[in-house]
């Protein structure tokens, strides 16, 4: 069975399974993606903050303690939403259990919309980035990572275990639907290259300031063997955007 969206989220051992990965010690979301995220972020002081696909919503927690005014996080799984919520609970930010198709884009009202390796979960990139540029204020950022162009381009070195000993990159500007076995499910996810992640951003009005394939930091890691591994080709690919004035 092939699960699209985030309907994998919904089935408990897949749910438990990812949380358990996501937070190792040797997580590369936290190891690699994370500090680079808040390099590009804002000074978030007192700003309206939209989370597109915000699992957990742990940023939701770090953006708040960096006194952003208020956080929706937004995000398609039952158990995601359950869970953000809990996080969230006596604080100032509020969680909206939809899709990120089926979301109704208010007109300029957050000076900040984030998405953390959520948006390769998307068919249709160009109809979603010209609803979030809507839904920002003017000068307001977009910034968000997905999962590596090289690595959506083909999951056939993808081993029982997940890792990966060698990487194949094939039908690379076939853009397009690809599934990927993980975590014991067949996931769906959309290949994009990364000029064409420009170009669409581009076309929907942004600027973009940066772009980034967070270059592992050998200080970040304990485990010089999982550092070097993680030195051998890109994980993730993040844009910091901008409504123009």
């Amino acid at each position: 069975m092939e699960y699209k969206g985030s309907s994998a989220y919904d089935q408990h051992r897949f749910f438990e399974q990812y949380i358990a990965r996501r937070y190792r010690e040797e997580s590369p979301n936290e190891k690699i993606k994370k500090p680079v995220l808040f390099e590009l972020l804002d000074d978030v002081t007192d700003y309206e903050v939209l989370d597109l696909g915000c699992g957990d919503a742990f940023l939701g927690l770090e953006l708040l303690k960096r006194h952003c005014r208020s956080y929706t996080g937004v995000d398609g799984s039952k158990n995601m939403c359950e869970r953000a919520s809990q996080h969230l609970k006596d604080r100032r930010g509020r969680i909206v259990h939809s899709t990120m198709e089926e979301f109704d884009f208010p007109p300029f009202t957050y000076d900040l919309v984030v998405s953390q390796l959520a948006l390769h979960y998307i068919e249709d990139f160009s109809m979603l980035a010209k609803k979030i540029y809507k839904t920002l204020k003017v000068n307001g950022q977009f910034v968000f990572s997905v999962q590596h162009p090289l690595l959506t381009a083909s999951f056939e070195s993808l081993t029982a275990s997940g890792k990966r000993n060698n990487w194949i990159v094939d039908n690379y500007f076939h853009s397009g639907k690809r599934v990927e076995p993980w975590i014991g499910e067949h996931v769906v996810k959309y290949h994009r290259t990364m000029e064409e992640y420009f170009a669409i951003l581009k076309q929907s009005g942004f600027i973009i300031h940066d772009i980034r394939e967070a270059t592992p930091q050998k200080d970040h890691f304990k485990d010089i063997e999982e550092y070097e591994r993680r030195m051998r080709i890109p994980l993730f690919l993040l844009f910091s955007c901008r409504k123009p004035s």
